[in-house]
């Protein structure tokens, strides 16, 4: 018994090992590099790169401006997943379908999802001649190079994440719960609010924060659907400009942290009010 004990911890760890060191060569190495980087400026202080960045509003201005994008779209991400995951938390060949059909955005990636709404989008594309041709519009809509294809853009790749991740989550909550509050009258919105959204709660709570990050992190769809030198100047755009362009990667990295920082913030506030909803163990998974 003890030898078998012994084998079998030496297998844990030969896999942990790998493992823990995959995390620090990828992970927290390049994050210790990039914190102690951002402490070297060009000149002054080893504030200096953080001083000039709320200082200046070319720096400044991308952290509102990031946040107005991905807060948005995140909302609304997770706001059309919930119902839709919902209608379609039972097994049919519908959700089979849908669950299919949606994998297809992420596989296609955001590059081509940003490069496929410049065809169809913009002022040449099959939307702007089918509205001028029918003469709902005069003159082509502006759905590209600005805020709203930037945000549409957003959408597209980041709603089938937000809905696959909430369905996994609705479908492994008990049915017998909502069958049990049936029986008492309660009808489909009321067992949603009572039953599967206090349960949801973390789940949730944990795709609000993987879409947000994801959506925080924007740079092809601000580049080829925005506006990189206005609107959409995302603070993603300003660390790859000061490392590319200025040549200064000191500054970069202290761009990327005050990014990180930023979506930390986010992300530790929604897990801390997860437990509003629903505070206990997971009864009401299925198994």
């Amino acid at each position: 018994m003890t030898g078998s004990r012994e084998t079998g911890l030496d297998r844990s760890v030969l896999l942990v090992v790998p493992g823990v060191l995959v995390v620090l060569l990828l992970f927290i190495y390049p994050f210790i590099y990039g914190l102690i980087l951002s402490f070297e400026p060009k000149a002054g202080s080893i504030w200096a790169n953080y001083a000039r960045f709320f200082s200046e509003p070319r720096f400044k201005d991308t952290l509102g401006i990031t946040f107005w994008i991905a807060v948005p779209a995140t909302l609304i991400n997770l706001g059309l997943a919930i119902p839709m995951a919902f209608k379609l938390r039972r097994a049919t060949r519908l959700q089979r379908f849908v669950t299919t059909l949606l994998v297809i955005p992420i596989t296609l990636g955001t590059v081509l999802v940003a490069e496929g709404l410049l065809n169809y989008l913009g002022p040449q594309g099959w939307l702007n001649r089918v509205l001028v041709d029918l003469h709902l519009v005069l003159t082509p809509v502006r759905l590209t190079h600005n805020y709203w294809g930037v945000l549409l853009s957003l959408v597209i790749t980041g709603f089938p994440f937000a809905f696959l991740l909430t369905l996994s989550y609705i479908t492994g909550i008990d049915p017998v719960l909502a069958q049990a509050a049936s029986t008492l009258g309660a009808g489909p919105s009321r067992q949603f609010l009572h039953i599967y959204l206090p349960l949801l709660a973390p789940g949730l709570a944990i795709t609000f924060c993987l879409a947000f990050v994801q959506a925080f992190s924007v740079f092809p769809s601000a580049v080829l659907l925005g506006a990189p030198a206005g609107p959409t100047r995302v603070i993603s755009i300003a660390a790859y400009q000061a490392a590319f362009e200025d040549y200064d990667y000191a500054m970069a990295s202290a761009v990327a942290m005050i990014m990180g920082a930023a979506q930390l913030v986010i992300v530790v506030a929604v897990l801390g009010l997860r437990n509003v909803f629903y505070r206990g163990p997971a009864a009401g998974a299925k198994g």
